[in-house]
């Protein structure tokens, strides 16, 4: 914290000859006429209202602060040196302490926008990290074996012994089964992230240390055996980078069922709750860390949840604070009323809270007629966006018609005739989308877009209108309703931690956030039971007398 020195005004130089001064005079500068008193007063009061402005524009981060011992410019003096100067006895009730931050000092939020700054920079590092790395593994797994097969015959080629068609098969086998690495490692490993994930993989990250350790490991091997001793049988060399890329081969192997098999067998059942509106999904996942759990919920999001519709949402804020606005309390009991007050003042205000009772009684009645009210224009808006598309599609099958007829030249486009036929539908649609609250999910150019795939496809008016009727999956809209990079994982647990019973998290977004719960499916336990097929056998007796 930093403090500012004591006003101007507070800093009055005094005259040494001048044994008793009075009040006037402290505060004008040295003068024993009181009318220079007066006028020095009013300057020196004005001075300060012009640093006290100064001083309240300036920002606390930027407080000048002025040393005691150091001469103001104001200051006068006298004979060269500056004159004394007098502090006030009441400088603590006037000294203005500013307890901010200082001129070094970094706010929270400035911390905060610099970290992420600093994020949105790594972001593409982050993306292709994991495939920077993936490379260099794949690159040091396949070099490593041919590297062994020939130092030897670089190094010391006239002492190795001929191996003949053994070491022939050798290399046939190591070609292929290299060959076979390599593709495993572009399939599994050397494939761009369409995620970035708060912390490192676990799995990942120990099967890359896992590779590293193998392959350093036959590095020392084969500088201790064979470099420094100058092997010269080659067929063991040969048999020794086999064993190498078997034992990649494995390792491979292992990361297969750890990346890709271990958490398809479902484990826990998720419950994803949208936090705005309620919409709710539950989904089984199998054994994954809570990081890897968040990034599957947010796919099975983006298919199966109906895009977010924050209109609705105002819609219905707006409705409660109008049904709040209208009811209105009034303090029968105040002190004014309770002299001075008429009595048919005080009646009148109960009057009017018994009213307002009784118009939140009724709040629910409103409710019920505008919901009613709401669904009418709804079905008034559908049916006339049906009949005007099914014209509209109507007229472009008898266009079609007459264009089989009509010269080559004289036959419209697709496109053309998309662009001709939306203006007859263009004010129903518009209608019904800003009665349902969907104006904003869907365009002018992307409602023409898919209006020309239909005539294309041939289809039929009500597949074009299934995509306006119902609000359809999140990944059905344009990538700015996805907000793909704003969702922000917040849990209690360690994100990098398996799933357990109980787990919650929040995925926050700009907007909203989905709440999610996790449960283990239960043990379920299946018996056999045997049916004796005699048991259920009976015999059915005729008589004569019956009508059967």
């Amino acid at each position: 914290p930093s403090v500012s020195a004591a006003p101007q005004s507070l800093h009055r130089p005094v005259t040494p000859n001048c044994p008793q001064m009075d009040t006037e005079s402290t505060h004008s500068g040295y003068s024993n006429r009181s009318g220079r008193s007066n006028r020095h007063g009013d300057r020196s009061r004005e001075r300060h209202k012009a640093s006290s402005s100064k001083d309240s524009s300036r920002s606390e981060r930027s407080v000048v602060i002025n040393p005691p011992d150091t001469p103001s410019q104001d200051s006068p003096v006298h004979n060269g040196e500056p004159l004394p100067v007098l502090q006030d006895d009441n400088w603590g009730e006037t000294t203005t302490a500013v307890t901010g931050t200082s001129e070094l000092s970094i706010s929270q939020e400035e911390v905060v926008g610099l970290g992420k700054e600093i994020q949105d920079r790594t972001q593409g590092i982050r993306r292709y990290l994991p495939l920077a790395v993936g490379v260099c593994v794949g690159l040091l797994v396949v070099a490593t074996p041919l590297v062994f097969l020939l130092l030897p015959a670089l190094l010391w080629p006239d002492r190795l012994q001929a191996c003949g068609a053994a070491c022939e098969g050798l290399f046939l086998s190591i070609s292929f089964k290299l060959l076979i690495l390599l593709v495993a490692i572009w399939a599994l490993f050397l494939r761009l992230g369409h995620a970035s994930l708060p912390r490192v993989c676990v799995y990942r990250a120990f099967l890359n240390t896992l590779t590293l350790l193998l392959t350093m490991s036959y590095w020392l091997f084969y500088g201790v055996r064979i470099l420094d001793a100058q092997d010269e049988d080659y067929h063991g060399i040969v048999q020794f980078s086999v064993s190498l890329v078997d034992s990649q081969l494995f390792v491979h192997y292992l990361a297969v069922v750890l990346l890709e098999l271990r958490h398809l067998h479902p484990c826990y059942n998720v419950c994803v709750i949208r936090s705005t509106d309620g919409e709710t999904r539950h989904y089984n996942i199998g054994q994954l860390s809570i990081q890897k759990a968040a990034l599957s919920i947010l796919e099975y999001y983006y298919r199966d949840f109906p895009v977010h519709n924050p209109a609705l949402l105002s819609a219905s804020k707006h409705r409660a604070a109008k049904h709040l606005a209208g009811l209105k309390v009034y303090n029968v009991d105040a002190p004014g009323n309770a002299a001075g007050a008429q009595p048919g003042n005080e009646s009148q205000s109960r009057a009017m809270v018994t009213a307002a009772a009784k118009r939140k009684d009724a709040a629910h009645n409103e409710l019920y007629y505008e919901e009613a009210d709401y669904e009418r224009r709804v079905r008034k808006r559908r049916a006339r966006l049906v009949v005007a598309v099914e014209e509209a599609f109507t007229h472009v099958r008898r266009m079609k018609k007459e264009d089989e007829r009509a010269t080559p030249s004289d036959i419209m486009d697709v496109h053309e005739a998309a662009l001709a036929v939306f203006p007859s539908m263009a004010r129903a649609l518009q209608k019904y989308l800003r009665t349902t609250r969907r104006q904003h999910c869907h365009t002018m150019e992307s409602i023409q877009k898919h209006l020309a795939f239909c005539l294309i496809n041939n289809m039929s008016p009500k597949a074009f209108l299934e995509a306006y009727l119902s609000p359809g999956p999140t990944l059905q809209y344009g990538p700015e309703r996805w907000m793909a990079d704003q969702w922000t994982l917040v849990s209690e647990a360690s994100v990098t931690s398996g799933m357990k019973e109980g787990t919650e998290f929040l995925l926050r977004c700009l907007d909203f956030s989905l709440a999610v719960t996790a449960k283990r499916i239960p043990y379920i336990r299946v018996t056999e039971e045997y049916v004796d097929p005699k048991s259920h056998k009976f015999l059915l007796l005729l008589q004569s007398e019956t009508s059967v």
